[in-house]
């Protein structure tokens, strides 16, 4: 379904989401990531920070989103791992906008100057707030959802989730590559589940921390939206979980050259169930044939700035709205 709105309309609408309504706005930061989430019980919960400098650039675009959301404080901010396309925007966030409790897997695994920096930059904000270290298992309290951490410092749950655990038939092919002893392979992940509705957001999980998600067992389910790993890189996103997921719609948090390969791309092409396909930028590397059509992709060129919103009623019913074209889509319920 295709539905074009005036613009007057959009904007006067934006800020008043609807009660018991979940409202999610994929914040494009460039290629790094940014999602930031609003429970029915209006809680909200902001997905890493984007990158530093740029004269804050990252962390103007999220509290332009959450002032026009109608927020007044972020409830949480759950920093996936650390990387600066993930936590280098945390400074110039927390001195724009109030910030209640910082979620993390603990401190930053990797050593040297850079990463040194990325744990005493989180440490100065984190100050000024409280912190929660996470592990497999755990929840996120917002009202209303059932948001569970499904892995966190290179561990994953060790159980099914409800109303998973079938055994996965892609697993007997299912390649796996090199270890990664990178902070990517330590990311929080998670699934969100409002009534029937059910989303996974994994940060940068890389290929075989996903794959042992995945296999001998789906330990996660099936999904109405994923959220692509690590941008859409060929380094995560394997067929055996992506597959196993086959998720209605793929949201994919790239930038014009970061993330998106031609390779993944294919396989959320591809997954059984699919509907369709979203991208935050245009991807350069894959010209027109990895690629989806204009109306579901946010930025066309970059520097961009256009968000991704995810709406979701408690039937189940969702809706995706293209900010740049004003584009949206309707998904009725299963």
């Amino acid at each position: 379904m295709r539905k074009v709105l005036p613009l007057l309309v959009l904007l006067a609408a934006f800020p008043l989401l609807a009660a018991k309504q979940l409202a999610i706005y994929f914040i494009d930061v460039e290629g790094g990531q940014c999602t930031l989430i609003i429970g029915p019980g209006g809680d909200s919960l902001l997905v890493d920070t984007g990158w530093p400098g740029q004269q804050g650039r990252d962390a103007d675009r999220i509290v332009k989103t959450a002032k026009k959301a109608g927020l007044k404080r972020i409830d949480h901010v759950l920093i996936t791992h650390f990387h600066t396309d993930h936590v280098g925007g945390i400074t110039q966030l927390a001195e724009r906008f109030p910030v209640a409790n910082y979620i993390i897997h603990g401190k930053n695994t990797e050593t040297g100057k850079g990463p040194d920096n990325l744990q005493e930059s989180f440490d100065r904000a984190a100050a000024k707030a409280t912190t929660t270290i996470v592990k497999p298992g755990d929840k996120v309290k917002l009202k209303g959802l059932d948001i569970e951490i499904v892995a966190a410092r290179g561990e994953l749950i060790a159980q099914p989730l409800p109303g998973a655990g079938q055994p996965n038939p892609l697993c007997a092919d299912a390649p796996r590559k090199d270890a990664d002893p990178s902070e990517n392979a330590r990311s929080v992940g998670f699934v969100l589940t409002y009534g029937q509705f059910r989303f996974a957001d994994l940060g940068d999980l890389t290929w075989n921390k996903e794959t042992d998600l995945a296999c001998p067992a789906n330990k996660i389910g099936k999904l109405d939206l994923l959220l692509s790993t690590h941008h859409g890189s060929n380094q995560s996103n394997p067929t055996a979980l992506v597959h196993a997921l086959a998720p209605r719609v793929v949201v994919m948090n790239n930038g014009a050259k970061k993330g998106g390969d031609a390779s993944s791309w294919k396989i959320f092409k591809s997954s059984p169930g699919l509907e369709d396909l979203w991208q935050l930028h245009f991807a350069v590397a894959g010209a027109q044939e990895a690629n989806v059509e204009d109306p579901y992709i946010a930025n066309l060129q970059s520097p961009g700035g256009g968000n991704i919103l995810l709406t979701v009623e408690p039937s189940g019913q969702f809706r995706l709205l293209n900010f740049r074209n004003k584009f949206e889509k309707v998904y009725k319920p299963r």
